[in-house]
């Protein structure tokens, strides 16, 4: 059996090499939109996307993007991109963007404050923006 002390020493470890992981990632660079975009950062497009992506891409353009941006670029003053590796698979599990949507989250990584729930969105639509935003994650070297 684990001590409590090994168990909280290997738990701080844990934080302390997300934190290190999470401080060496870029930030959304502002500059590296054009200067009357609204978008925080430049989003690669895959070549092409499947078929529950492309549904998904359709679904994100109506409940998400006014906050996220198109193609999950960000917007200045409303929403953080999702194209980003604070948001891999690894940190953001698909239940996790799931969950924000039908429950709302508390600002946790970036100043945008709080994520309302977003209303009309069924399960259905949310699992093809899942698909939607990993593909274009992806395409972007993010897994």
């Amino acid at each position: 059996m684990i001590s409590k002390s090994t168990l909280a020493l290997a738990i701080a470890g844990i934080a302390v090499v997300g934190g290190m992981i999470y401080l060496s990632q870029p930030e959304p660079n502002p500059a590296a939109a054009t200067e009357e975009s609204t978008d925080l950062i430049k989003v690669a497009l895959p070549a092409s996307l499947s078929q529950t992506a492309e549904i998904g891409k359709l679904a994100y353009q109506a409940k998400c993007a006014a906050c996220h941006g198109e193609n999950g670029a960000g917007v200045k003053q409303k929403g953080p991109p999702l194209i980003h590796l604070i948001y891999q698979t690894s940190h953001h599990a698909d239940q996790a963007f799931i969950m924000a949507a039908q429950n709302g989250v508390s600002a946790h990584h970036w100043p945008f404050g709080d994520m309302p729930p977003v209303a009309g969105v069924t399960l259905g639509d949310l699992k093809n923006i899942v698909a939607y935003i990993r593909e274009v994650q992806q395409a972007n070297d993010i897994h």
